[in-house]
């Protein structure tokens, strides 16, 4: 059953057409890749289906219902959530803070709530707090809690930002290049970690150059190339789509199927 659906997406931007018409479907419990070089529409689509843009046709269902023209914390509380390319986190606040921002969209109490902080809000507070020690517990960050954001190398960042994205409590999570920057120990954690999230039953839409991560954990891979999709299918079609192989130039494809 499709979770989440994309009909002829098209955005540009002045002269420039990121997406053309760009339509496929991810199916509850799968994690599908999308992937292309630089520039194919990657991140644009992902900007389109969680509202930070608005398609200039076309349109996103999200369990049947129509979440295209929707703000990004409307669709954040339908139940997607997403990690960026380059993680944004609030360098003052620790990291167990950080973790629970993830939390507010699931918050009930109003401004009077937490302002005079009444007993529902301090309830409140104090399951948005275990709920994020959970998460970073999750991501193997447990004895980081209180550390100060500023002070993480990047792969933390990575995983505190993934915690972040979890703590909302996602049916669905679009990670994008979760392996950009990472170390080859770091990116063997991080899919292993992308595997155990996909057991909580989160489905995954994933963006990645890292072609072993991609082919290693995908049950379907989209290909994009210049904003249109060019190849679909499983991985092993995807390694062997003459297309495909010819738009990555130094055959990243190739050498994915070789490892």
């Amino acid at each position: 059953m499709a979770l989440l659906e994309t009909e002829n997406l098209r955005k540009s931007f002045g002269g420039l057409l990121a997406l053309d018409g760009v339509s496929f479907s991810v199916d509850e419990g799968q994690i599908k890749s999308l992937i292309g070089p630089n520039g194919a529409g990657k991140t644009t689509l992902f900007n389109l289906v969680t509202g930070l843009l608005q398609p200039d046709r076309g349109t996103v269902h999200f369990k049947g219902k129509r979440v295209a023209g929707c703000k990004p914390y409307q669709i954040a509380q339908a139940g997607i959530s997403r990690t960026f390319q380059n993680p944004s986190l609030f360098a003052r606040m620790n990291v167990l803070e950080n973790v629970m921002i993830g939390r507010h969209i699931r918050s009930r109490s109003g401004f009077w709530g937490c302002a005079l902080r009444l007993p529902g809000q301090r309830r409140e507070e104090a399951k948005a707090r275990d709920a994020a020690l959970r998460e970073l517990e999750f991501v193997g960050l447990q004895g980081m809690a209180s550390l100060p954001a500023s002070v993480l190398t990047f792969g933390h960042r990575r995983m505190v930002e993934l915690a972040r994205a979890l703590a909302t409590e996602p049916e669905m999570l679009l990670l994008d290049e979760p392996a950009s920057g990472l170390n080859t120990g770091e990116k063997r954690e991080l899919g292993g970690l992308i595997s155990r999230i996909r057991e909580r039953g989160i489905t995954i839409l994933l963006v990645e150059h890292d072609m072993s991560m991609v082919m290693g954990l995908s049950d379907a891979v989209v290909v994009l190339h210049n904003g249109a999709k060019i190849a679909e299918g499983t991985p092993e079609e995807i390694q062997n789509d003459e297309k495909v192989v010819r738009v990555y130039l130094g055959g990243e494809l190739e050498n994915a199927a070789a490892s």
